[in-house]
């Protein structure tokens, strides 16, 4: 699929398969979030790969949702801000540089035929917990993983639910080409 297709055609998926994920698409998966740019390089992170079932049952007390853990992977981002870079007036880049490598996973997976749905309304303690996650550890976001049950990606390239050009980008400076302003 072509890049600015995979863009378009990602959405969130909130049935899936039980068919496994093959792992050469895992890998090309895992693959495109390992070489996802971060701040000086300091790659802060580390995914999960949850695939046993037991596992992913015990999701459901950190997130309900029956269809994020019936699909047959789920992903854990996990963000280690004492490792991360951090700016001269001390913001700390963990959580970017993580949401980064994580939308380069989801849309390697829209690239491989795979459905996702970024999860960030999670009881983060309780996902600590399960996966024995250090407390020096952020959970950043979820996302299960794996063939949508409807078997589509595709949505309109404009369902009229996106903000405009001009409701988004400015020129130079705030609000400038904005909305009229």
């Amino acid at each position: 699929m072509e890049f600015y297709d995979v863009i378009r055609a990602r959405r969130s998926v909130r049935a899936y398969k039980a068919d496994p994920v093959p792992q050469d698409k895992l890998d090309r998966i895992l693959d495109a979030v390992r070489l996802a740019p971060t701040a000086a390089n300091r790659q802060p992170f580390t995914f999960f790969v949850i695939r046993d079932k037991a596992t992913r049952a015990a999701l459901k007390a950190a997130y309900g949702q029956p269809w994020f853990y019936e699909a047959p992977v789920i992903i854990c981002a996990c963000a280690e801000p004492g490792v991360a870079w951090k700016r001269s007036d001390g913001r700390n880049y963990a959580d970017v540089d993580t949401t980064i490598a994580m939308d380069h996973l989801i849309l390697a997976a829209t690239a491989e035929g795979l459905g996702t749905c970024w999860i960030g309304a999670f009881a983060e303690e309780k996902v600590k917990k399960i996966l024995d996650v250090p407390a020096k550890v952020k959970v950043v976001a979820m996302t299960p993983l794996g063939y949508p049950a409807s078997g589509n990606l595709i949505r309109p390239i404009d369902d009229g639910r996106r903000k405009g050009e001009s409701d988004i980008f400015s020129v130079d400076k705030y609000g400038a080409g904005r909305g009229g302003q």
